[in-house]
């Protein structure tokens, strides 16, 4: 169901600045802030979902609109928890639709977006990359073309912010002895969804030095963690593991990647909205890089440890190798020192503790996962590593 508009008639869109200031307690330490008004898109995706969560329990006097399209990836169930919140209000639309991002930017008088929308899924994108260029591309092109006239026509509030969440993966691909991405990195997308995200992040930035909207843009390396949709490296082996299916690790499983613990990823979101400085970029990482092989023995070996009834013991046993996807990037790593040095921010997880939570999420939340393995994903499971 969805919760009910309010009567904002009387709210005008620079109501915020005169709206009293709350107290607030984070990491054992009070501080002052005012009110947010933020609209989330993508919100019943997996970040985006964790994000709600993560902002409703900070800041519980703000106001807080989703837009999700709800796509195979959105998911309802992600927020139910929240459904009752008069503070919350969930829309199904498609960020494409300009009339419905107009609409509640004014009605609602946001001063705040959070931008996680997005087809996210490699993979997805070799077999149809039309619906990334779609929603990542021109799906952001009109948020941000729709933020920038509401917000000339509040005449350019100072403290409104446009929040663009990216993806590690635009900087392309590291050897081994690399150094880790950095802010500074050249772009190099490999796959329709590097490219597509790559030119969203370019979309944002231009509209700051162009237009001086106050965007600012995180590139994130892998997250994990609860919601996750099952198509992805961490859920799917530990779906996999409790149906005692096969774990297909792509190639000779020596790619690498840095996780990042989702609620380290949201906190570090929190603290940009709050501190970070239009027109600048931020990496967020785990500081956990990892083999994909190593990765999968550490989810088998916690399966071990915490599932009491699996069909096929040790897990180990499972992993099969699968021919490689074409494209695929052999590392990715972080460099999140401008995080740490200019805002304060470290990531809370380790790998070892976040897979733990992660995992014991999973083995709790069967009737949240189980739904998800649809004809239509079996055959794309099938379609990817048949």
């Amino acid at each position: 169901m969805v919760v009910p508009k309010p009567d904002l008639s009387a709210i005008a869109c620079t109501s915020i600045v005169n709206q009293p200031t709350i107290t607030t307690s984070e990491e054992g330490q009070q501080m002052s802030r005012t009110a947010h008004r933020i609209l989330i898109t993508g919100g019943a995706g997996f970040i985006g979902s964790n994000f709600v969560h993560h902002w409703c329990e900070q800041y519980p006097d703000d106001r807080v609109v989703v837009l999700d399209a709800l796509t195979y990836a959105g998911n309802r169930q992600n927020l139910t928890s929240l459904e009752n919140q008069a503070n919350v209000r969930f829309v199904q639309g498609d960020i494409c639709d300009r009339a419905l991002v107009d609409t509640l930017l004014e009605e609602e008088a946001i001063d705040t977006v959070a931008h996680f929308a997005a087809e996210s899924h490699v993979d997805r994108s070799i077999l149809g990359p039309d619906a990334f260029v779609r929603t990542n591309v021109i799906g952001s092109f009109t948020l941000l073309e729709a933020f920038r006239q509401y917000w000339n026509s509040c005449n350019q509030p100072s403290h409104y912010r446009f929040l663009h969440v990216s993806t590690d993966e635009v900087y392309g691909s590291l050897g081994p002895d690399d150094p880790a991405f950095a802010e500074t990195t050249p772009y190099a997308p490999n796959s329709p969804y590097s490219a597509s995200k790559a030119g969203s992040d370019h979309l944002a930035r231009a509209y700051y030095h162009t237009y001086g909207v106050p965007t600012i843009i995180t590139n994130c390396s892998n997250n994990y963690g609860p919601y996750h949709f099952p198509e992805k490296l961490i859920p799917l082996m530990a779906i996999n593991i409790l149906l005692g299916k096969p774990l297909p690790v792509y190639g000779d499983g020596q790619n690498i990647r840095d996780w990042l613990y989702v609620r380290d990823h949201c906190s570090a979101l929190d603290v940009v909205i709050h501190q970070g400085k239009p027109g600048e970029t931020y990496n967020v990482g785990g500081n956990n890089e990892v083999k994909n092989i190593d990765l999968v023995h550490k989810l088998c070996d916690l399966m071990d440890e915490l599932a009491p009834e699996l069909p096929v013991r040790p897990c180990r046993e499972l992993i099969t190798f699968v021919k490689d996807r074409p494209g695929h990037d052999r590392r990715y790593a972080i460099n999140a020192t401008k995080l740490k040095t200019e805002l304060g921010w470290t990531p809370a997880e380790t790998v070892d503790s976040g897979l733990r939570k992660t995992v014991e999420w999973y083995l709790a939340n069967r009737d949240w996962w189980q739904p998800l393995l649809s004809a239509e994903y079996q055959a794309y499971y099938q379609k990817v590593y048949a």
